[in-house]
């Protein structure tokens, strides 16, 4: 399926969409070995996407051996190949891992969690494209009035005009001025799950994921990864 070239390499964390307009517009990126203009639409299935003459996914990368690590990415860190504000990205954990991966999805920079890193396009693909519906789970640590807000969030909404699936949302724990909430959701919307409690009068201290499909985020300390396994692999491509 074909998808804005600005997009794909958003979604192959290779730069930010605003970042890609601009390789575009610098004559940057290529599509099968031809010059791409902004605006432009290529299928990561078909076709081969390069930024300065190096692939970026799938097509031009078939005879690579495909894996995928699990990361567990800390707070503070950008989830991108390289930061145009110098800040320190999720490229940097994985340094000796002797592969070039790209992010799947991603997490801001203030959240945590369970982050997939992969050289497979297609995988890459079918987790974040939104026909697929892959779960997701989140920790979220909230202050504000919750019994309020609880009903709100498993029910659809609108913010700012972009609408949010509603949420699975469980209290894992109450104390005197937070509470932890676990919120599953298919979408992967820009800082869904801040935009949805900010909506219902709550504030997010702290938004860790621990689950997508099947995988979860285990033993995993902060800015540590694991290779996933063969069967690992094939969970998540059929989920």
């Amino acid at each position: 399926m074909e998808e804005r070239l600005n997009k794909l390499l958003s979604t192959f964390g290779v730069c930010s969409r605003r970042q890609a307009e601009r390789y575009l517009e610098g004559g940057r990126i290529t599509v099968n070995g031809v010059q791409a203009v902004l605006g432009q639409k290529a299928d990561p299935e078909r076709d081969a996407i390069a930024l300065d003459g190096v692939p970026v996914c799938t097509a031009s990368r078939g005879m690579e051996e495909k894996v995928c690590l699990l990361l567990y990415k800390p707070r503070g860190y950008v989830t991108t190949l390289a930061d145009e504000q110098g800040r320190p990205t999720v490229a940097d954990l994985i340094d000796g891992c002797g592969v070039r991966l790209y992010p799947v999805g991603r997490l801001d920079l203030n959240s945590e969690g369970l982050l997939l890193m992969t050289n497979d396009g297609n995988l890459a693909y079918h987790l974040t494209h939104p026909s697929h519906s892959v779960e997701k789970e989140y920790q979220v640590r909230v202050t504000g009035p919750l019994e309020p807000a609880l009903p709100m969030l498993r029910r659809p909404m609108t913010v700012d005009g972009q609408r949010f699936e509603a949420a699975q949302v469980r209290v894992l724990s109450r104390g005197a001025h937070s509470s932890l909430l676990s919120v599953v959701i298919r979408q992967g919307k820009n800082r869904q799950i801040r935009r949805m409690c900010q909506a219902v009068g709550l504030t997010v201290c702290r938004l860790r994921r621990v689950r997508e499909g099947s995988l979860t985020l285990g033993e995993l300390s902060p800015g540590q990864w694991r290779w996933l396994s063969r069967e690992e692999l094939e969970m998540l491509r059929q989920s």
